[in-house]
């Protein structure tokens, strides 16, 4: 887990100040690991620390420090079982800290080769101690930021987040919004949400997701990195036919399309009269995620997140091809 700065600019923008609580250690067992943080308002909090009373009173010791103005960020040592009565058996450090747009500022000033360094305890030295210099200097010559958050010699010392995938999802339709729903508060995505206009989308976007409005989508896969997965999942089986067309001349990382068998077999015949080669074509996974789930949108969507999830380990991002004919001949709700 790492330092989220964009969803840090995001909540500061809307409140004005919120208190940052981020597991700096454990030992033993614990709810989430070093890095797990949540984002704490005086109305409301996103992210989460895990654990049931552990998050709550985290949060509550969060709304206090707002009520009272905190300047300074606060630490605290908690043994799960004989402080909070939780199963876990283990104990967890966390970190309270006040962010506002100077402290903001302060961290986006702090940050080094991709690792944000600041001292958070009362009697921390005020010059970064060797263990920070090590953590620089490992960044900055490519030998790995840190694994998460660690406190040490009161300095917290946190890699800052950079979201590993870039992720287009092409429709703002039920299937489109319930994809973006389920992925967007996962770090490990860049997602651009594409459709042709601004109407159908959600009033609300979500943190980090980049809304693209085209009256002609199919224009803006020119400007996709090769490197980008994509999710087809548009209200024209036309524009999905040309999306398709587009992204196999430009290049992808990974492809999905929502439909069926029957859709799969119409639009491999209509790509290879367009010049694409079967193997190519065979990239383009259809169905996406999971038939055997349903067709609700939610259910389309958790497929799809497992099926994503998943790829980096399976090398399949976007969906199976190794799925039974009577699965994949389920017509998925568009």
């Amino acid at each position: 887990m790492s330092l989220d700065l964009s969803a840090l600019r995001a909540a500061v923008a809307a409140h004005g100040a919120v208190i940052r609580v981020v597991v700096a250690g454990h030992s033993g067992s614990a709810p989430r690991e070093a890095g797990a943080a949540m984002l704490v308002r005086a109305s409301g909090q996103s992210g989460t620390i895990g654990g049931g009373a552990l998050e709550w009173q985290a949060a509550q010791e969060a709304r206090a420090l707002l009520a009272g103005g905190a300047a300074r960020a606060r630490v605290t040592r908690l043994p799960l079982g004989p402080a909070l009565g939780q199963c876990c058996g283990g104990a967890v450090t966390l970190v309270h800290e006040p962010v506002d747009a100077a402290r903001l500022a302060a961290l986006e000033g702090a940050e080094r080769d991709g690792v944000v360094a600041r001292p958070v305890e009362a009697d921390a030295p005020r010059e970064a101690p060797l263990v920070v210099r090590r953590a620089w200097a490992a960044a900055r010559e490519g030998r790995g930021a840190p694994d998460g958050a660690r406190l040490a010699h009161g300095w917290l010392i946190e890699p800052v987040a950079a979201p590993a995938r870039m992720l287009w999802v092409w429709g703002a339709g039920h299937v489109g919004r319930a994809i973006v729903e389920v992925l967007a508060p996962l770090p490990d995505f860049a997602i651009t949400w594409v459709d042709t206009a601004a109407a159908r989308f959600p009033e609300a976007i979500p943190t980090g997701v980049t809304q693209r409005v085209a009256q002609d989508p199919a224009d803006l896969v020119a400007g996709a990195p090769p490197a980008a997965e994509h999710l087809i999942v548009t209200y024209s089986h036309a524009l999905d036919l040309e999306l398709c067309h587009r992204l196999l001349c430009r290049g992808f990382a990974q492809a999905g399309l929502i439909g069926s068998a029957t859709k799969r077999a119409r639009f491999r015949g209509r790509l290879r009269a367009l010049g694409h080669a079967d193997a190519q074509i065979a990239r383009i996974a259809c169905p996406i995620g999971d038939p055997g789930l349903g067709k609700h949108p939610q259910a389309i969507a958790v497929g799809v997140a497992a099926a994503l999830l998943n790829g980096a380990r399976k090398g399949r991002a976007t969906g199976s091809e190794a799925r039974d004919d009577r699965a994949t001949g389920r017509e998925q709700a568009k």
